[in-house]
């Protein structure tokens, strides 16, 4: 029994992913080599707290390439880019560093042959999200976005060949969903080699799934455009959580959402320092609940080099 009778399950897997640790070091060894101001289009990762804490040390983040001065370096963030992108940066005479996590880089990959081969790709993702973007852009006359399983069950093609692929941060269950749907309309669907949800986001739901079914709340620290983020709120309510929020860090949570609650669960978005996890661990301690436990469903090894720009200096 618990003293209290409050308790926290932590998940484990969380945070920080070997792609967005990359990304983010990426960044921060361009500054200590370089100074400041280092450009990023867009937001290196979807965090705000991330975003800001590059700002304050000289980082300036734009939308596009044409913000950048001529001849300044620039970082493409982890969610990748279309090869129209690479071009505008030659254009401008920019050194361009591509963080880009490679497992976006297969997908990537994936959409060149399934073009080249001559198939009519269905994406599956959310419309408007970066990544999705800028997969779209590597074949954008072979590619048909469908969000969701009620998207599969209208989209309309006119090619027998058909592949699929999809953003790499869904929910599983989901992309399984529309892909069982897309199955049965098109019964020769090719799938990818390999599963293109990344590692990261598949463990920290598999994390959620495990501790979920003993939660009365469920908090997944991470921003609202992190779509990996997002997904472990659904994906705890689905599994059990009797109620789940995300706040960006411990300053969102207020009192009342601990009302009549004794097991907390809490995770955190693979673009997350584990810091902000730790100032919400503190934040429920100093309401009762400091009794943590660990719950482990698996543990990651995988590491990715820096960008070749970075190991060739």
């Amino acid at each position: 029994m618990h003293k209290t009778g409050k308790r926290v399950l932590l998940a484990s897997p969380r945070g920080y992913c070997a792609g967005v640790e990359r990304a983010v070091d990426t960044v921060e060894q361009l500054l200590e080599r370089q100074g400041a101001p280092i450009y990023v289009r867009k937001e290196i990762v979807h965090n705000r707290h991330v975003v800001e804490t590059l700002q304050a040390q000289g980082v300036i983040f734009v939308e596009e390439n044409d913000e950048v001065p001529e001849g300044a370096t620039v970082v493409f963030s982890a969610h990748g880019v279309a090869p129209v992108v690479h071009e505008e940066a030659a254009a401008r005479q920019l050194t361009a560093v591509d963080a880009t996590c490679p497992l976006v880089s297969k997908v990537h990959n994936e959409a060149r042959r399934f073009a080249r081969e001559g198939y009519r790709i269905l994406l599956i993702g959310h419309e408007g999200h970066e990544e999705v973007i800028g997969t779209t852009g590597e074949a954008p006359a072979h590619i048909t976005l469908v969000d969701g399983p009620a998207e599969a069950r209208t989209v309309q093609i006119a090619e027998e060949k058909v592949a699929w692929l999809s953003q790499t941060t869904l929910s599983v269950d989901e992309t399984l969903a529309t892909v069982a749907v897309l199955r049965e309309r098109f019964p020769h669907l090719v799938d990818p080699p390999s599963d293109d949800i990344c590692y990261a986001t598949q463990n920290r739901q598999e994390a959620v799934k495990e501790i979920a079914p003993q939660c009365d709340l469920l908090i997944v620290v991470g921003s609202l455009n992190s779509s990996n983020s997002v997904r472990l709120v659904e994906v705890g309510r689905l599994a059990g959580a009797r109620d789940a929020v995300r706040v960006d860090s411990a300053g969102e949570l207020d009192d009342g959402i601990l009302a009549g609650v004794s097991t907390v669960g809490v995770t955190s978005g693979a673009s997350v320092p584990d810091v902000l996890v730790r100032e919400v661990l503190q934040w429920l301690a100093e309401r009762g609940y400091a009794d943590v436990e660990t719950v482990t469903t698996t543990q990651e090894t995988l590491t990715f080099a820096l960008p070749k720009e970075l190991r060739r200096r």
